[in-house]
């Protein structure tokens, strides 16, 4: 058994974390696995929308303690490994940010530390009601450091700094209201949700996505001014585009566009 499934469907890829038995962990594993996946999915250009989902009774609830536990026989006490892992980690997240497609978290029973990382890195998220959300290392003495990139940069940084310093879980409901997810539905009906927003995605013209995600990720680092000069230029290379033209062009005349994506 794959410790991570990949189903496609039409134009989206689906990918399902298989470790039940260990809520999902982001073991070596794990993140090996994933890593490959998004290596494969970055020039993939009939994968429109990929959903990531997990198995089980929760979404993710991190990294896996007990094997990092193990990785403190090395000599140097595990120090290398640490690094290593979190480097790791770190490099996973950013492929989500870094691929041409639009990645959406179906989130379920928990997402906790990483797990939690997870779907703030994700540029979509759906979650059913009854998910709980927990940056909650510092229960155990381990700051969730690394989780923190990405969840202060989803919501409000004195409630990021509070569920960091609290480990105290919020609700869905609550992760809606603070932009850590997009939209809240019944637990019976979010692989569906998900599927149906998965879908109006890969429906739309896949490379003026792509050239979107790009720009969303860069102009937020950047001053106002040159943001504006940034995604001035990307529009323009972006209207010179044959599809793009099509798609004007389409609208104009009141027809689908005959687009080569």
């Amino acid at each position: 058994m794959a410790i991570l499934e990949r189903n496609d469907t039409g134009a989206v890829a689906t990918l399902t974390l298989n470790a039940p038995d260990r809520l999902n962990a982001l073991s070596d594993e794990m993140l090996a696995a994933l890593q490959a996946e998004f290596d494969a999915l970055s020039g993939d250009s009939s994968v429109r929308a990929v959903i990531i989902k997990g198995e089980g009774k929760a979404f993710c609830a991190g990294h896996d303690l007990k094997q990092m536990t193990a990785g403190r026989q090395a000599e140097d006490g595990g120090k290398a490994y640490f690094q290593d892992l979190f480097g790791r980690c770190a490099r996973m997240m950013l492929s989500i940010r870094s691929l041409p497609q639009p990645v959406i978290a179906q989130v379920h029973g928990i997402a906790t530390a990483a797990g939690c990382q997870l779907v703030a890195t994700c540029d979509l998220a759906v979650a059913a009601e009854g998910t709980r959300f927990g940056v909650n290392g510092v229960n155990i003495g381990l700051f969730c450091s690394t989780p923190m990139v990405a969840l202060s940069r989803n919501i409000p940084r004195k409630r990021a700094f509070e569920m960091l310093t609290t480990g105290e879980f919020i609700s869905a409901e609550t992760a809606a209201e603070l932009g850590l997810v997009n939209r809240v539905v019944p637990e019976m009906l979010l692989e569906h949700e998900t599927a149906a927003l998965a879908n109006q995605l890969a429906d739309k013209l896949g490379s003026a996505v792509k050239i979107g995600k790009q720009a969303f990720y860069q102009q937020l680092e950047m001053p106002i001014e040159q943001a504006y000069d940034y995604t001035g230029d990307v529009m323009a290379q972006n209207m010179l585009h044959r599809d793009t033209e099509e798609g004007i062009s389409a609208f104009i005349e009141k027809r689908p566009p005959n687009w080569h994506q």
